[in-house]
C-alpha cells in the first residue's frame, strides 16, 4: 500500500509537470485548445504504435472489443479518455475565469467526492472500500489543505455557475480512473489501458479543437523548443502509473495521493522556475503539507477503525 500511495503521488507529481508544460506550449501558441489536443494526439500517435508493434498490447486491445461486444463489460469502460478530455476542456473555458487557484479546489473537490462514492459502491472487480472515520476525515482534510494552500491566489468576484464545469471534471477523474483500472485488469496491460485513454480523449478534444477552428481559426507559427512537445510522453506514463496502482489503492486514496503530489511538484516548480505573478506563499507550503497528512490518514485501513472503536 505504502509503495502504491508513493506511485499515486509521482504520477501526481507528472501531472503537474505535464500542466506546466501544456501551459507554457498554450501560451507560446495563444491558443490553450490546439495546446490540449498536441499533448493529447501525440499521446494517441504514440500509443497507436506502440499497439501495432507490441503484440501483449495489441492482443489486450483485442480482448477489450470482443468484451464490449459480447457485453462482458459495458462500453462505458473503454471511454474514460472523455474524463480525461473534459477536463482539459475545462482548464480552457473556465480557468482563466476562475484562476488557477479556484480550478484547483473546484476539481479537488469533484474528485475527492468521486473517489468515495466509487469506492463505496465498488467498480467491477473492485471491491467496495467502506468509508471509515479516518477516510472520510483525509478527504475533507485533503480538501480543505489544498484551499488553504491556494488561498493567497483566490479572488472574488466570481458566478456562481463557472466553478460547476472544473467540479463536473473532477468528478470524472476519479471515475476515468476506475474504468481505466478495469480495462487493465481485464487486458492484463496497463498500455491497453492508456491506449483507449488517449485515444477516446484525443477524439473529444478532436472535435472541440475543430469547432474552435472554425470559429477561432488556429495559430500559423508553432514554438521551436522540443520539450514543450513531451506533455503526451508525460500523460502515458502517469495514466498507465493510475491503471497500475488503483488496484491497490482504491479510487480516493489515489486520488489524494496524485493532489499531494501535484501540490509538491508545484511548489517545487515555484522554487525552482517562479513565475513573477505568483510568488510562492507560506499558507501553500502549510496547505502541501497538510494534504500529506490528509493521505497518511485515509490510508489508515479500516481494521485499525473497527480495532481502536472496540478497544
Amino acid at each position: 500500500m505504502a509503495i502504491a500511495v508513493v506511485g499515486a503521488a509521482v504520477c501526481g507529481g507528472l501531472v503537474a509537470t505535464q500542466s506546466r508544460i501544456n501551459g507554457e506550449l498554450g501560451r507560446e501558441l495563444g491558443d490553450g485548445y490546439l495546446a490540449a489536443f498536441i499533448s493529447f494526439g501525440s499521446g494517441f500517435v504514440i500509443m497507436a504504435i506502440i499497439a501495432a508493434l507490441h503484440p501483449s498490447t495489441r492482443r489486450g486491445v483485442g480482448t477489450v472489443i470482443r468484451s464490449i461486444r459480447t457485453r462482458q463489460i459495458p462500453w462505458w469502460y473503454a471511454v474514460g479518455g472523455a474524463a480525461g478530455g473534459l477536463f482539459v476542456l475545462s482548464q480552457g473555458l473556465t480557468a482563466a475565469l476562475l484562476g488557477v487557484a479556484l480550478f484547483t479546489v473546484a476539481t479537488v473537490t469533484g474528485q475527492t467526492l468521486s473517489g468515495l462514492l466509487v469506492d463505496r459502491r465498488g467498480l467491477g472487480t473492485m471491491a467496495p472500500k467502506p468509508v471509515t472515520v479516518f477516510r472520510l476525515i483525509g478527504a475533507v482534510l485533503a480538501v480543505l489543505a489544498v484551499g488553504f494552500a491556494v488561498s493567497p491566489q483566490i479572488q472574488g468576484g466570481i458566478a456562481p455557475w463557472v466553478p460547476i464545469l472544473p467540479l463536473a471534471a473532477g468528478l470524472g477523474l476519479g471515475w476515468q480512473q476506475a474504468v481505466n483500472g478495469q480495462i487493465k485488469e481485464l487486458s492484463n496491460s496497463a498500455l491497453t489501458a492508456t491506449f483507449f485513454n488517449f485515444a477516446v480523449g484525443a477524439t473529444v478534444l478532436g472535435i472541440v479543437l475543430l469547432v474552435h477552428a472554425l470559429v477561432s481559426g488556429l495559430p500559423q507559427q508553432f514554438p521551436g523548443n522540443p520539450l514543450l512537445y513531451v506533455g503526451g510522453v508525460l500523460g502515458i506514463i502517469f495514466v498507465a502509473g493510475y491503471a497500475i496502482v488503483v488496484r491497490y489503492t482504491g479510487v480516493l486514496l489515489l486520488g489524494l495521493g496524485a493532489i499531494a503530489g501535484q501540490l509538491a511538484a508545484s511548489l517545487v516548480f515555484d522554487l525552482l522556475l517562479p513565475v513573477a505573478e505568483h510568488p510562492i506563499a507560506a499558507a501553500t507550503v502549510v496547505g502541501t503539507i497538510a494534504t500529506f497528512v490528509a493521505v497518511a490518514l485515509a490510508a489508515i485501513p479500516a481494521r485499525e477503525t473497527t480495532g481502536a472503536s472496540r478497544g
